[in-house]
């Protein structure tokens, strides 16, 4: 199938698109700075078991860490009536809950200050005239989506707080996701302020496989925290087999498929083989496919060069991602290792990235006015 590019008009009245002023898009830029680092901070948060350690979900007073003895005192009491404490660090001195404090203190905060970083600027450039209807949808939608992931940050808190020490995993996946989304959506706002007219590639079988590739990316990282929730890796640190199984026993036992082994995923070792093996089929098919999109691409001549780019960027994030994958799981050996485990997730969100890049120069009005 012949590939095109579909230049766009130089006009941009033409396209139907407006180009906005350079401080708009570096409030952007930085915006996805705060929400790549959340994640981050997010990531570190989980694996040093600091989640857990502010009991209280206070938006305004919640600002300020305690101030004096006193008040540390405090927190830690309130700190050491959870089953976190009770169960796994019951003994802990007031130094140590100190440093699980400080991350999760760090990642409210972190949040809280992207809110500050996005209004001042925000109603500046709106007095100013700067944003636009579509834009300023685009960034409502955003705020709307942040409100949810804060609010489902605080579910996930509280479902740790009760019977379990550590939080729910299906619920942290979904705080997980709906962080990923709004990351995804303000990246697509982005684009459309950056690049509001590409240079189109119009090859519908291109145009299919980036979504599919992206969709499984997607599937991917939705598996990948619920992996990380229930602490799958310490179960079956080895690879490329499981603990000397390519499919661990415990799945082909037909009485361990019940729904309590699946909400009570903590009793058994049964959900953390399955969503292991799960992860790492995903993964296979991940790389098969978009190899196969790479040598597919590879071969058309008329590719815009930041679809080339971007190509080659995928390739090699992909890559880097399995090994970051394979040297956290072999190196989950009785603890999960902070540093891989948290570039594991931030390669997570740059191999999302680069692939709705990718389907950015195939989503655009000229080209479904012209193909």
């Amino acid at each position: 199938m012949e590939t095109t590019i579909v230049k766009p008009p130089t006009n941009a009245a033409k396209a139907g698109n407006k180009k906005y002023p350079t401080p708009v898009k570096v409030l952007l830029i930085i915006g996805l700075i705060m929400v790549f680092g959340q994640v981050v901070i997010g990531g570190i948060t989980r694996l040093t078991g600091s989640g857990l350690s502010i009991t209280k979900w206070e938006i305004v007073t919640g600002t300020l860490p305690p101030l004096n003895a006193q008040q540390w005192e405090e927190a830690f009491e309130l700190y050491k009536a959870t089953p976190q404490y009770q169960k796994i660090n019951e003994g802990m001195s007031v130094g140590e809950f100190k440093f699980i404090y400080f991350w999760e203190y760090f990642h409210r905060l972190w949040a809280r200050s992207m809110g500050f970083v996005f209004l001042i600027p925000f109603l500046y450039f709106w007095r100013k005239g700067w944003l636009d209807k579509p834009l300023m949808r685009r960034l409502g939608v955003v705020v709307l989506l942040a409100a949810l992931a804060a609010s489902f940050g605080w579910i996930m808190v509280a479902s740790g707080l009760i019977e379990r020490p550590w939080v729910n995993a299906y619920k942290l996946t979904l705080h997980l996701s709906i962080a990923f989304v709004v990351y995804a959506y303000l990246l697509w706002t982005a684009f459309h302020v950056m690049q509001p007219e590409p240079q189109v590639v119009n090859n519908p079988s291109l145009r299919k496989w980036t979504l599919a590739i992206t969709i499984i990316a997607a599937i991917q990282i939705i598996l990948g925290g619920i992996m990380s929730g229930t602490k799958a890796a310490l179960f079956y640190p080895t690879w490329p087999d499981m603990r000397g199984e390519l499919i661990p026993s415990i799945l082909f036992k037909a009485s361990n498929w019940n729904v309590e082994n699946f909400v009570q995923y903590d009793a058994t070792s049964f959900m953390v083989a399955l969503i292991q093996l799960m992860h790492r089929g995903v993964a296979y098919v991940l790389v098969i496919i978009t190899l196969w999109y790479f040598i597919k691409f590879i071969r058309y001549n008329k590719i815009t060069s930041a679809f080339r780019i971007g190509n080659y960027l995928l390739i090699i994030m992909l890559i880097t991602q399995v090994l970051l994958g394979i040297f956290t799981l072999i190196n989950s050996t009785g603890i999960i290792p902070v540093g891989l485990g948290v570039m594991h997730q931030a390669g997570a969100l740059l191999l999302l990235t680069i692939a709705l890049f990718l389907n950015y120069q195939f989503k655009s009005k000229i080209e479904s006015r012209t193909s």
